[in-house]
């Protein structure tokens, strides 16, 4: 993400390093497990954090790319994380430069918390670049966060209608989308999920 975007999350990447690794990616994504790939692909994870859902993706057999701006949170992930075969890169979005450099396109993709961050004019860019990463037939899981902005944080009230439309622009159509609480308890927080796909 933009630096702007990532405002904050530096100097607090020890607790919330605690924080991401206190949940399991089962637990994360449990609305959404029946959508995943049955057999080990081409896994990218954008704004990976402390690589929590990397390593569970590596763990089943993908090969994967952790996508994390934040130097602090890449830190804690390569260290938490250090066993498995994830490659970590410093990029971000809307535009991924280091990642397009790469020519790589992946059978899921996570965003993970991440939507939100995003302005309007980073939204358009970004979702051409998730079609771009793409292939055929993959599966793009977007969690977007609704309710109060925490203090030093840039989020975006970014609506799963919008997100939809967006994608359908771009190519992707959705498979899956639903609504459910913060698994943190945090107030007035809730989660919309969206599964998206290239349209064949």
């Amino acid at each position: 993400m933009t630096t702007a975007s990532m405002a904050g999350y530096g100097c607090e990447a020890d607790n919330l390093a605690v924080q991401y690794e206190s949940i399991t990616f089962e637990q994360v994504h449990a609305p959404v497990l029946h959508l995943l790939p049955d057999a080990p692909g081409h896994a990218l994870d954008i704004g990976a954090g402390t690589g929590r859902d990397a390593a569970a993706l590596a763990a089943q057999g993908h090969r994967v790319v952790a996508v994390e701006p934040t130097a602090e949170l890449r830190a804690h992930g390569a260290r938490i994380h250090a066993g498995q075969p994830i490659t970590w890169l410093d990029d971000g979005l809307p535009d991924l430069p280091v990642l397009a450099g790469r020519a790589e396109r992946f059978d899921l993709i996570l965003l993970t918390a991440v939507w939100m961050h995003l302005d309007a004019a980073e939204r358009q860019r970004a979702m051409a670049r998730l079609a771009d990463l793409a292939a055929p037939g993959a599966r793009i899981v977007i969690t977007l966060r609704h309710g109060p902005v925490p203090e030093g944080r840039r989020m975006f009230d970014v609506s799963l209608q919008e997100t939809v439309a967006l994608a359908a622009r771009h190519g992707l159509s959705s498979l899956f989308e639903t609504r459910r609480p913060d698994m943190f308890g945090r107030p007035g927080v809730t989660w919309s999920v969206l599964v998206l796909t290239p349209l064949a």
